[in-house]
């Protein structure tokens, strides 16, 4: 396992060089999406990722968030080894549980080989299975609007360290699925093939069972899922990340993320979308929005964040306000030995809308402030 996690942090951290020279497919403009299809995995691309996070509450008042991620990279783009033992895929996955009412913040990972059965993802079948050994999400038949998840963990954080809590959620999208960017990818910085195909199912009812320390609590709630795969995204130059997924109450959703360049520097190409009451989607260049940190978290680990934030948006006339339930929601991933760490957690926002009072829950990910993500993914 410590080979293993060892070539992954290697691949993960020279994608871009393999991408361009190893036959990896690029993301490129005129894709067009397809479902069920694209819920499935698309080996052709170097990475890939699905991608949940969520807000609960159960009929007793307690309230959660969670994080739930597969992540596929490739260590070939084919296989000329006709051993069973053979692996063309790594497959990775990160799981955290915030439990807004103990203030407490619980993540677990895995890692897995392609092979054998260990982990896997289905690639163009009408109801695709992603998994890392027994953490499994499950696409239902046709469009893929029902969904489900089912992991269960043992905490990595010290504070926490050995403690049970699992996820058994089943999922129904309320809106159709959202296409991110334009012409089919999410441009990521210059040049051919720095992008991804990128959509999400913004809002999803969500109904099922958290387990904690020995408890379960039948809960409801809302959640975001993403799915995004490419070769090549990112350049050298591009650090990291701020993203945020929000929903309000209003009905309407919001993707915002800006990449961070060396020397204080924002990638112009930084993008979002805003997708309305019914759907409909707008897509928002850096231009149209402002992402302003206004205070940070020292974190356990010692790493400073920037966990409360200011957003505008001015031709909505849309004015948040964005402060994290949790302060230290950050991941350490342990047990598959990538260096990934990095801070992700549920916020509550508040604000106005054209003079209107406005609220909402979301997820923010902030990544590259531990170590630099330069040339990962």
């Amino acid at each position: 396992m410590r080979v293993l996690a060892f070539f992954v942090v290697f691949l993960l951290f020279n994608s871009s060089s393999r991408a361009a020279t190893n036959g990896y497919k690029l993301a490129l403009p005129g894709y067009q999406f397809a479902f069920p299809r694209d819920h499935g995995s698309h080996p052709p691309y170097s990475t890939e990722w699905w991608y949940y996070t969520g807000h609960l509450k159960s009929s007793s008042g307690r309230e959660f968030g969670f994080q739930a991620t597969w992540f596929r990279t490739a260590l070939t783009p084919s296989l000329r080894r006709q051993s069973k033992w053979a692996t063309r895929d790594i497959y990775f996955a990160h799981f955290a549980l915030t439990d807004v009412n103990g203030q407490h913040f619980y993540f677990s990972d895995k890692i897995g080989r392609g092979s054998l059965g260990l982990s896997g993802a289905d690639a163009g079948k009408s109801a695709p299975r992603v998994h890392v050994g027994d953490w499994n999400l499950q696409f239902g038949p046709g469009s893929g609007s029902s969904q489900s998840i089912r992991l269960n963990g043992t905490s990595d954080q010290s504070a926490t360290r050995g403690q049970p809590f699992g996820v058994r959620l089943d999922f129904r999208a309320l809106k159709a699925p959202t296409i991110h960017g334009e012409r089919g990818v999410s441009q990521k910085s210059a040049g051919v093939g720095r992008a991804s195909h990128y959509y999400s199912f913004c809002r999803l009812d969500t109904r099922g069972k958290v387990q904690l320390n020995g408890e379960t609590f039948e809960v409801t709630g809302q959640s975001w899922f993403d799915h995004e795969f490419g070769s090549a995204q990112l350049e050298r130059e591009q650090t990291g990340w701020d993203w945020f997924s929000i929903q309000l109450d209003d009905g309407r959703e919001l993707m915002l993320y800006r990449l961070r360049l060396t020397k204080n520097r924002v990638e112009p190409l930084s993008s979002g979308t805003l997708v309305e009451r019914d759907g409909r989607t707008r897509h928002l260049k850096l231009s149209d929005f402002r992402l302003t940190p206004t205070g940070t978290t020292t974190v356990a680990s010692g790493v400073r964040y920037p966990t409360s934030w200011e957003i505008e948006v001015p031709s909505l006339g849309l004015s948040l306000v964005s402060t994290p339930v949790v302060a230290d929601q950050e991941l350490r991933p342990l047990r598959s030995g990538v260096d990934l760490t990095y801070w992700e957690g549920l916020i509550a926002l508040k604000g106005t809308a054209r003079g209107k009072a406005v609220a909402g829950r979301g997820y923010l990910e902030l990544t590259g402030y531990a170590k630099s993500f330069a040339g990962t993914f």
